[in-house]
């Protein structure tokens, strides 16, 4: 078998077991995994979990939240939804319930089940996004940093991560108090996105 059939293989039996997880059955709503896969993808988005409505259409950021990343991303949907080009990678990969102010956060049994394998399998990565707290703390391991500081600091990591708030609608306070993210980071951003794309 050659390299590429392996890496194939274990991206179907990966994606496939991903699916088909039932860890979190009986403390979440209903087991239901939305992620979006392939190794040929360049360009990573890890985000929170899915809300209510990209659990109803299986459709990871389905929502007004996915409206506005696209827009600071400078794609449209057919280029964002292309998973050759976009691997879309939750903490959580289930809808975790309603909490007493908005969802409840990722369940901590995903990411170190799952993310390993996940990584392995995508090679081709130039850029990735990590998006909210929840990301920004597992990956960068610096949970005493608060998300503004981590923004902030982002030619730290640029141009290979860019590190962003959560694009939800209630982030809206933040990014009034903060214009200067929509001012310099998106642009940055968006011109590394393109090259990726075109």
């Amino acid at each position: 078998m050659s390299s590429s059939q392996q890496t194939s293989n274990n991206f179907k039996l990966t994606l496939q077991a991903i699916e088909n997880c039932r860890e979190c059955e009986g403390r979440i709503p209903e087991p239901n995994p939305i992620v979006r896969l392939h190794p040929n993808a360049s360009i990573l988005i890890i985000g929170q979990a899915p809300g209510i409505k990209v659990h109803e259409s299986k459709v990871p950021w389905n929502d007004a939240s996915g409206k506005r990343l696209r827009e600071w991303m400078g794609v449209s949907e057919a280029e964002f939804y292309d998973v050759e080009n976009v691997a879309l990678v939750p903490m959580g990969f289930c809808y975790p319930g309603k909490g007493k102010s908005g969802d409840l956060p990722p369940r901590k049994e995903c990411a170190p089940k799952w993310h390993p394998s996940v990584m392995q399998l995508l090679q081709n990565v130039e850029v990735t996004l990590l998006i909210g707290a929840y990301a920004q703390s597992h990956y960068l391991q610096d949970e005493h940093k608060t998300l503004t500081d981590r923004v902030r600091a982002w030619k730290d990591l640029a141009p290979r991560t860019f590190v962003l708030p959560h694009p939800s609608p209630r982030n809206q306070i933040w990014l009034k108090r903060n214009e200067w993210f929509t001012e310099s980071i998106v642009p940055a951003m968006q011109r590394t996105i393109r090259k990726q794309l075109n």
